[in-house]
């Protein structure tokens, strides 16, 4: 007998794969966060009185107003 087949396991079948779905938990701020993140950077970019750049170009301006608009009526 050689000293591999002493040491290899007898049963080298694998457990079976779970059938389910992944059951994956996030904490609440791990929603939560990214998207107040979010809220508070889009209305930075939708604030007319600073987007003193935005003004220059008038397509861009508008799409911008547009976009309030919509989101914040």
């Amino acid at each position: 007998m050689s000293a591999l087949s002493r040491y290899a396991p007898s049963d080298t079948r694998t457990a079976p794969a779970p059938t389910s779905g992944v059951d994956i938990r996030l904490p609440w701020w791990a929603i939560v966060l990214p998207a107040v993140a979010f809220v508070a950077l889009l209305l930075l970019i939708l604030n007319p009185a600073d987007g003193q750049t935005a003004a220059a170009d008038p397509s861009v301006a508008h799409l911008l107003e547009r976009a309030r608009a919509l989101l914040l009526p």
